[in-house]
Order: structure tokens, then C-alpha cells, then sequence
């Protein structure tokens, strides 16, 4: 059975999401200070029900990472995703001209249910120069936060409009001669205890071969300081993916740098055409535990889209 939930909506700031005295969220749409770090909406503190933080913010090693987002590394010349750039022939660079950032217009829809928040979005994706270059629809909903369980999910879902007259070419370090750095698209960033952590997939797909592939979910088992618990993540695609502009891949590191990006260009650039738009939708679980395959595939099944 669900528990009820408490949102708590500071205006021009954040919103919150609490359940049994424990704030499982806070979507944060106030602009951070730093533009190198490609100022957009981020969510973080992700915690369990169990009240445990499963994301990072602004870490030492990427100050641009910032809990759960959406990214764009590389798109029509400029980076969405934030801090260095890579330059084919030249590896990374310090380029601040060229960090983009995605504007909070303001909130088309805000329901607030006694189990569910549903939260639709308007946002503008603006180059370095303030060319206004997309319109972004963004929803949101939490919902299934059931004790019993040990879990609650969000789903994020993206609807991206080109707004400029010429095409929006959607690319990936990986597409500019990286090998496997196919990072972009939506962007979590574990907490530094995480590092080391297990990686699955369905069947027997696991660990650092789900680096680029393709797979319906992807779940990351970290353990925790200070206390003797660990806690899964699980990212998965919504149905209609499968028919969406480009297919997706997984970039996922697990020693070092916790990180999962459900990638939209890993591998090849696409381009969205002018007056033209594409919609992804994704679920993240947050769940306390370590959750083995059948425990994800089970959930996934029995909590369908």
C-alpha cells in the first residue's frame, strides 16, 4: 500500500517530496551560481524511505554533476551537460563560451494527489550567447512510495521542440572521437561510497558490459558509509521509447565516478529538424536494499507504466 506524501513547494526555489518523515526528494529549479556549470533544474537529494542519500552534488572531481538531470553534452557545437568540453585531436577543455543552460519558464500543471505529485514543466533551452534554441516539456511524477517495499519511483518524461531555423544535431564526446564517453541525455550521479558498486541487466548482463549497450533497465547497487546498508537505483525506458528519434544506450561507470546516463547519441549524432520535436520517458526506483535481477524484474513488471 502507498503512504501518503507532503510536497512543500518553496516559490522561485524547489520543490520537496516527503513520506514518513523522510524528504525523498527536492527538484531544484532556482538557477545554481555557476554558469561553466550549465545552469538547469536538478534533483537532490534523492534518499530512500529509509532516509539514505543516494545522489551527489557538485563533487570534487565534476562540479557540473549534479543529482538526477537532463543533459545534453554535445548539441549543435555548444554543451548542455556542463564543465569541460571534449575537442577532437585536443582532449578536454576549459571552452565557458560554449555552456548552454536550460531556463525554468514556470510550471504547467502541479497536482498534488494524497500518494502522487504530477508536475509539468516549461523550459527553454538557451545557447552561450542567449539564442533561445528549444522549448522543453518536462513531467514529473512521484508516485508508488510503498514502505513495505522499501521503494519509490519518478518518472521523468521529456518532450524537446526545435525553435531555431536550422537543425539541432544531438551528439556525445563518443561521436566526437571518445571512445566509450557516449554521455548525455538523463544523468545521475551516485554518491562517492558508491564507487565500486554492482551493475545489472537483464539475463546475465552486468558490470562494465553494460557500458554502450542497449537494455530495457539498468540497476546500481551502492553500500554506504557509516551505516551497514546498501541501496539500489533502477533506470528504466517506458514503452514508447522503443519508437522514439534515436535509439538509446547505457553509459554507466561504476569505480571512481558513480554514474548512469541514459544515452540519446552514444554512438551516432541525430538531428531534430526545425518546428520538430521527440519525447523520451524514463522511471527511476529508489529502493533501500540490494535488489537482485528478479527483485528489479518483478517490480518493473508489476508496476507497469
Amino acid at each position: 500500500m502507498s503512504a501518503s506524501i507532503t510536497v512543500t513547494h518553496r516559490h522561485g526555489e524547489r520543490v520537496t517530496v516527503e513520506a514518513a518523515g523522510v524528504e525523498l526528494l527536492s527538484y531544484v529549479y532556482k538557477p545554481d551560481p555557476a554558469a561553466y556549470e550549465s545552469r538547469k533544474p536538478y534533483t537532490h537529494p534523492l534518499r530512500t524511505l529509509a532516509g539514505r542519500q543516494v545522489s551527489a552534488y557538485r563533487p570534487s572531481d565534476h562540479r557540473w554533476h549534479k543529482g538526477l538531470q537532463m543533459t545534453s553534452s554535445h548539441l549543435s557545437g555548444q554543451n548542455f551537460w556542463g564543465g569541460w568540453t571534449y575537442v577532437p585531436g585536443d582532449w578536454y577543455r576549459e571552452l565557458p563560451d560554449l555552456v548552454g543552460s536550460m531556463r525554468h519558464d514556470g510550471f504547467a500543471e502541479f497536482t498534488v494527489e494524497d500518494e502522487s505529485l504530477t508536475v509539468g514543466e516549461n523550459l527553454t533551452w538557451v545557447e552561450n550567447g542567449g539564442g533561445e534554441w528549444a522549448r522543453e516539456r518536462r513531467d514529473l511524477v512521484v508516485h508508488s512510495v510503498v514502505p513495505d517495499e522499501g521503494a519509490w519511483a519518478i518518472d521523468w518524461a521529456i518532450t524537446l521542440t526545435n525553435i531555431r531555423d536550422e537543425p539541432l544535431d544531438f551528439g556525445s564526446p563518443t561521436t566526437a572521437g571518445r571512445e566509450m564517453a557516449g554521455y548525455t541525455g538523463l544523468h545521475w550521479r551516485g554518491p562517492r561510497e558508491f564507487s565500486g558498486g554492482e551493475v545489472l541487466g537483464p539475463g546475465d548482463l552486468g558490470g562494465e558490459e553494460m557500458m554502450g549497450r542497449q537494455a530495457p533497465w539498468l540497476a546500481f547497487v551502492g553500500e554506504h558509509d557509516e551505516v551497514d546498508a546498501k541501496s539500489t537505483l533502477v533506470f528504466a525506458h517506458a514503452p514508447e521509447n522503443e519508437h522514439a528519434i534515436h535509439e538509446s544506450h547505457w553509459f554507466v561507470r561504476s569505480h571512481g565516478t558513480p554514474t548512469v546516463a541514459i544515452s540519446w547519441a552514444f554512438f551516432e549524432e541525430f538531428a531534430l529538424p526545425p518546428g520538430e520535436s521527440f519525447h523520451y520517458r524514463y522511471r527511476v526506483v529508489v529502493a533501500d536494499g540490494a535488489w537482485d535481477r528478479d527483485r528489479v524484474e518483478h517490480y518493473l513488471k508489476t508496476h507497469g507504466f
